[in-house]
């Protein structure tokens, strides 16, 4: 599947149709994997990242689940095409970013992918719909095995897996959850839940992970260390820390149906309406008001639009999405207006097959 192809087309991870996907965008498990008797790449040769991308392309591309994917080489790609991957969650901003010998292969569906001299030699994951840690875990479980008989991997027995961050040292392992939590944000209760998490030893991060902000409510909850652990209880932990998170955002949503059920009506209808109504839209603004209509419809509160159709609006409204699913660069006033009249598009479409409007 070429990127134009992509542009065209929605992740199947964003159907918001899995266990608690209204509020539980995606789950995701990554491994980090290097190759033994080579450098790290951030000391690595030119010529020493050739030859792991040479040798990393061949297994991957041999392997059951990948052998009919999307080889991609970062240096032959333009800034729009990294930029729309970084996007869609297939590559990192660092990946994107820097120059040298780079590539990802990404699956038929989407779902797998593997980023090849990123910070480690080898970014294995899988992207499922909502809270679905064990089957993640399997998928890429599954082609870690797979390339494990065709690759020797830099692994230690009183350390496990290698890696070129202390923290991925071990397993391997960062799963990750991305959580939307607003009635925690607006009942004034989610500095108190993100401590509670960090205390427990998981991280949180932003829409696009590491180093990237929270946006429209957004929450990228991960584990922080993959030594002294296994997956399973790595998998485990966040499954358990995420499920009582869970617990309290509802708990949120119930006290601002009592106490301020009015307040959070109209703020829900007046996001609805300006996503509906509004000749220009930002992507800020396009979350942050998509964010409130979720609400509204995990609450009960708006019926004409799908979880499914609103993570699609959150992805299509992304400037590189939008510039490629139009096929054209395009200024960031002209793609306000473009991102309006999907998002219209978008609501009309669902008003339709609900018969709202």
């Amino acid at each position: 599947m070429t990127i134009d192809e992509m542009a065209g087309s929605v992740s199947p991870w964003l159907t918001g149709q899995a266990g608690h996907g209204e509020s539980v965008i995606s789950t995701r498990v990554r491994l980090a994997r290097n190759l033994a008797g080579l450098p790290f790449c951030h000391s690595a040769k030119p010529e020493d990242l050739t030859h792991a991308l040479d040798r990393i392309r061949d297994a991957v591309m041999s392997t059951n689940t990948l052998k009919t994917g999307t080889y991609m080489v970062m240096s032959e790609l333009s800034d729009l095409d990294r930029e729309f991957l970084v996007e869609r969650h297939l590559i990192s901003q660092e990946q994107a970013e820097k120059s040298g010998v780079r590539a990802v292969v990404v699956g038929d569906n989407e779902m797998v992918s593997v980023m090849i001299n990123e910070e480690d030699h080898l970014r294995l994951q899988s992207i499922q719909p909502g809270f679905q840690s064990m089957e993640a875990w399997r998928l890429v479980d599954r082609v870690d095995s797979d390339l494990d008989t065709r690759l020797e991997f830099a692994f230690s027995c009183d350390w496990g897996y290698l890696s070129a961050c202390p923290t991925n040292t071990g397993t391997g392992m960062r799963a990750s959850m991305l959580v939307h939590l607003p009635a925690l944000v607006l009942t004034g209760q989610v500095n108190r839940v993100l401590q509670g998490i960090s205390q427990m030893g998981l991280a949180v991060r932003g829409f696009y992970g590491e180093g990237s902000e929270v946006m429209g409510n957004l929450f990228q909850i991960s584990n922080r260390t993959a030594l002294g652990t296994s997956e399973v209880d790595i998998l485990q932990s966040l499954d358990n820390v995420v499920r009582k998170v869970l617990e309290m955002e509802n708990q949120g949503r119930e006290i601002l149906l009592r106490d301020a059920r009015s307040q959070i009506e109209d703020k829900i209808w007046r996001a609805y309406g300006l996503l509906k109504y509004a000749r220009r839209l930002t992507s800020q603004e396009v979350m942050s008001l998509s964010s409130a209509v979720r609400l509204g419809k995990c609450m009960g509160i708006v019926d004409r639009v799908s979880i499914g159709a609103l993570n699609r609006m959150l992805f299509v409204s992304q400037p590189a999405h939008l510039q490629k699913r139009l096929g054209r660069r395009m200024s960031p006033g002209e793609r306000d207006e473009e991102r309006a009249n999907m998002v219209r598009s978008i609501l009309e479409e669902e008003e339709s097959r609900t018969g709202a409007g």
